[in-house]
Order: C-alpha cells, then structure tokens, then sequence
C-alpha cells in the first residue's frame, strides 16, 4: 500500500512539475466562483454549469500541455502561431455569425471566436520582436511593433467587435510599454487617448455617422443611462440595481432578484460580475478582485524574475492584460465605462475566451519552469 502511495505520489509530482501551484490555485478558485454564478444566472439549471465546466477541463488540458513546451521552442514557433493564429479571423469575415457582426465560426457542436487567440498570440509575437532587438526600441522597431498591432486589431474592427479589438490593442500596448518605449510617446498617446474620450463624452452622436446604430446607442447611453431608463439604459441601470441591492454580504447564493426575475440582460456572460455581486455582496466582489489580483502581482513577479527578454515582455503582458479585461468589465457593469461586450475572465460564460485564458497562463509557467531562453 505504501509502495502505491508512492508511486502515485511520484506521478503526480511529475504530472505538475512545470504548473505554478500558486497560478494554479487561484486560477481553481475563480473557475468555481465561476461555476457557483453561472448556476445562480442560470437560474439553478446545470446545463449551462456542466457545458462552462467541459470548457475549463479543456483550458486546463491545454494549460498543462503550454506548461510542458520547452520555452525555447515556443519562441522559435512564435512567427508562425502568430501568422495562424491570423488565419480564422480572415475565414471569419466570410463565414462567421454573430448577433452583431461576424464574430463567431459554427462548428456545429460548439461556437468559436477567432479574434480571441489574438490576445494571447499579439503578445507572444510582440515580444519575439522586441526581443531581437536592442531596447528600449528605436523609431523604426517601434513603428515594426505598431504594424504587427494593427493586423489583429484591424481584423477585429472588420467583425464590428469594438469590446476585443480594445482588449487585443491594450495587449499589444503593454508589450510596448514594458519593452522601455519612450515617456514621450506615452504623453502623446495620452493626449490622443484623453481627447478621443473627451469628444465620446460631448460631442454631437452625428460625428459617429460611421459606428453601427447600436455603437451610437452605447455612448449615448454611457453618457446619460436615466435618458432611455426602459431603451438603451436599460443594460447599465438593471446591473447597478443589482450591484447596489447585494448590499455587504450578498442577497445570498441564488437568491438575486434581478437575473432570476430576467430584469438584468446577459446575466450569464457580459453581467455575469453584476449577478455575483448581488449574490455575494461587497465581499464576494472583493474576495473575487482579490484573486484576481494575485494572478496579475504572479505574472509580474515572473515576469521580474525571468533573465530572458522574451519570457520577462510575454508574461509581464499577459498579468496585465487580465488587469485590463476586469478592469474595462467592472466599469461596464457599473455604468463608468460604455458596454463593449467585454465578458469578465472566467466568471462569464463562455469557451473561447476561458480557454483561451488558461492556455495563456500555461504560457507563463512554461517560460517560469524553463530559465533562461537560449537563442
């Protein structure tokens, strides 16, 4: 009996050699956080609980098999993951569906959103490039990392998905940022940034003549809910009920009134954040935002700790972008972003984006478990 004991013990120990059991904890408890509101939004039904599960066994296969990758290999792979990865968000344009673009590829059992591999595979192939190079980057490597943002970017925007294509550009940006570029081109960015935003807030809606008639609404909206309270405020409105009735301590577990009664839209994706916080209260959220906090300080902490320039911009960019994705999500629900369709990470339903997330943490123990990357 001792000797299987061991034996088991031994395989197991193999089995996680390369997974960063703090990564993988907390990655466990959001995934059953996850599970625990997609029954409450759900309205206690298993179906959508069983299929988010089937989901997230798949992540962690495929966050195991990442771990395993040499990282040396993984670099030598990134131009051409890179350059497949842009492959289905052409195909898409052509043959995808969506409730308000060419979003998605029907695969018959399951849908597919191409433009999300781009969140992980824009970084990769960003810090392969930074990485050949002296940094921090002169102009004409900088101007090379700007073209390689684009291409994802662009694609996304041809699908009429605003929400990804900020999120793949906030990847790119970060890789830009730990890669030394320069304060002045921040300072510049920041006016362009600050100025867009301004001119959202108060410019007339016919200046977005060129935004889809739903785009106008969301800024519309974003600016002044309580305008069209039962139209297109509605979304914000019904999420900040729910936000502000879980009070401290939630209504309790399935007990939220605003998803089980359908006052709140999406509650399973989009507002799935809104059904937590109505569920558990303050202290759910903040439990919740805590978690996802040590996963952002992890990828950081490895990023710092990494000798290799390539594993040092990869997963300093991957912490921050899941920083990014609960950021733009949380000021969504609350009414202090417009709604762009951003689902929270792992709390939202949805299979392409949480594998798609767990492979990128499967990423970052690969370039931890293997120091350093030889050229």
């Amino acid at each position: 009996m001792k000797t299987l004991l061991r034996l088991l013990l031994d395989l197991l120990l193999r089995f996680a050699r390369t997974l960063d059991l703090p990564l993988l904890a907390a990655l466990l408890a959001l995934m059953g956080i996850g599970l625990a509101t997609q029954y409450s939004a759900g309205n206690e039904s298993l179906r959508g609980v069983a299929m988010q599960g089937a989901f997230f066994c798949v992540g962690l296969g495929a966050l195991w098999v990442a771990s395993r990758i040499p990282a040396h290999l993984l670099k030598q792979a990134t131009p051409a993951i890179f350059a497949l990865s842009l492959l289905p968000m052409v195909l898409v344009l052509f043959i995808g569906s969506g409730k308000y673009g060419n979003h998605w590829i029907n695969l018959g059992f399951f849908n597919v959103q191409p433009s999300e591999l781009a969140k992980l595979t824009l970084p990769m192939m960003l810090a392969w490039h930074f990485d050949r190079q002296r940094l921090p980057p002169r102009f004409g490597v900088l101007l090379g990392g700007v073209a390689i943002i684009a291409l994802p970017v662009g694609l996304t925007l041809l699908q009429h998905d605003l929400g990804t294509a900020v999120l793949i550009l906030a990847t790119g940006v970060f890789v830009l940022f730990l890669a030394g570029t320069s304060w002045w081109w921040w300072g510049a960015a920041g006016v362009v940034g600050g100025g867009g935003f301004a001119l959202a807030m108060f410019a007339p809606i016919r200046w977005f003549s060129f935004l889809r008639p739903y785009q106008q609404d969301r800024i519309l909206t974003f600016r002044n809910p309580e305008n069209d309270p039962m139209g297109a405020g509605w979304n914000i409105l019904q999420s900040q009920i729910a936000i502000g009735g879980g009070g401290m301590t939630g209504k309790g577990w399935g007990q939220g009134t605003q998803s089980h009664l359908n006052y709140l839209p999406e509650h399973t994706t989009d507002f799935a954040f809104s059904v937590l916080a109505e569920d558990f209260g303050w202290l759910g959220v903040a439990a919740t935002l805590a978690l996802y906090l040590f996963l952002v300080a992890r990828c950081l902490w490895i990023a710092a700790d990494s000798r290799d320039g390539y594993a040092r911009l990869l997963a300093g960019a991957i912490g921050l972008s899941l920083f990014v994705y609960v950021l733009v999500n949380g000021g969504m629900i609350s009414g202090l972003l417009p709604v762009v369709g951003v689902p929270m990470p792992l709390l939202s339903y949805g299979g392409t984006s949480a594998v798609t997330i767990l492979l990128g943490f499967g990423v970052v123990m690969a370039l931890k478990a293997r120091r350093p990357i030889h050229r």
